[in-house]
């Protein structure tokens, strides 16, 4: 077994503490990766929770990780010691599948196997990125380009490929009138990536004290959800509503934006129901969908794209001491946009 150091938190409302963690032999196929940064996602502050199922303790979260390769097994061809890589929030699946097969593994069909909180073929249960070193089959690695700094590719393995993939699938293009609700860390990136794409881009937010952040990433328009003129206003509007909140909103009123044969696809994950009336949906043939994250080669499309267009997300980088207080911003909104963890610190006192 290979020894990693790591954060990780003992209970629900546990803090973090330094811990050793054990990570496989390198099997033929398998990449040790030495990770330099790991992004803060709301997902680890749900599952650490147990709010998206039972858990299993000491946990150690993080799904957005950038770092170098150190060492490759003996039948690995597409990396070689030194390369820049990411691992995002899946490192396994069937591939058998019919999903797997068309590129799509985070649907596998015998369910991929989550970064960290799951059980993997070697019957070991999954530790993630605030850590300093993991082992990844290559076939779940992607390659960070050259002109993506470390720091600031890390969320883009979550936060940019959640937003990148409805983005592309539901067919953000010029023409095409997007809204995102909520500028937090998914919706900035959500905001940057339409733009990128050529659609007309509105932010939904619950005030307007982001406003000018919002333009200035951007968008064209900027409206605030708390004024009910503005649903009235924006009847209609919409092919594309990005929902990044994980939280519970009216999403009937949402549903009302949209136009004929638009899409409302969510990719916020709230603990609770949304309840939706049929009738928001069928007058103008409406769609409420969801969307997870994309499949390994559509992650590295989107690596590509960003690499292409220069889109990073807003980042602030901290010590692995300060992830407490870290999990404590994200819950309050106080963040503009991402916390990274900079795991050369891993190991400060």
């Amino acid at each position: 077994m290979i020894t990693a150091h790591a954060r990780a938190t003992f209970s629900q409302e546990g803090t973090f503490e330094l811990t050793a963690i054990e990570r496989r032999e390198l099997q033929p196929r398998d990449i040790l990766i030495e990770i330099k940064f790991a992004g803060i996602c709301h997902s680890d502050i749900h599952s650490a929770r147990g709010e998206w199922g039972p858990v299993q303790y000491p946990f150690v979260p993080g799904h957005e990780i950038a770092g170098i390769v150190s060492k490759v097994g003996s039948e690995v061809t597409k990396y070689n010691v030194g390369d820049r890589v990411g691992v995002g929030c899946m490192v396994d699946s069937c591939g058998k599948c019919a999903n797997c097969h068309k590129g799509e593994e985070q649907y596998c069909l015998e369910g991929m196997t989550g970064t960290y909180g799951s059980i993997d073929r070697y019957g070991q249960y999954t530790q993630g990125g605030y850590s300093t070193h993991i082992v990844v089959k290559e076939e779940f690695v992607v390659k960070i380009p050259d002109a993506l700094a470390l720091d600031a590719a890390a969320p883009l393995l979550c936060a940019g490929i959640t937003t990148y993939s409805p983005l592309r699938h539901w067919g953000a293009a010029p023409g095409k009138k997007v809204a995102v609700v909520g500028l937090g860390g998914l919706g900035h990136m959500a905001v940057k990536l339409a733009h990128a794409m050529g659609a007309e881009v509105t932010v939904l937010s619950q005030s307007l004290k982001k406003k000018e952040d919002g333009l200035q990433l951007g968008a064209d328009y900027y409206y605030a959800t708390s004024d009910p003129e503005t649903f009235k206003q924006l009847a209609g509007s919409f092919d594309l509503i990005v929902n990044t909140v994980s939280a519970k909103i009216d999403i009937n009123a949402y549903l009302s934006l949209l136009a004929v044969d638009g899409t409302l696809v969510n990719v916020g994950a709230p603990s609770e129901p949304l309840p939706v009336q049929v009738f928001s949906l069928i007058p103008q043939r409406r769609s409420f969908a969801g969307s997870s994250i994309g499949g390994i080669r559509e992650t590295q499309e989107m690596l590509d794209f960003c690499a292409e267009h220069r889109i990073t997300p807003e980042i602030e980088v901290i010590s692995a001491n300060q992830i407490d207080e870290a999990w404590g911003r994200v819950l309050a909104s106080d963040v503009r946009y991402r916390f990274v963890i900079d795991v050369s610190t891993m190991m400060n006192q």
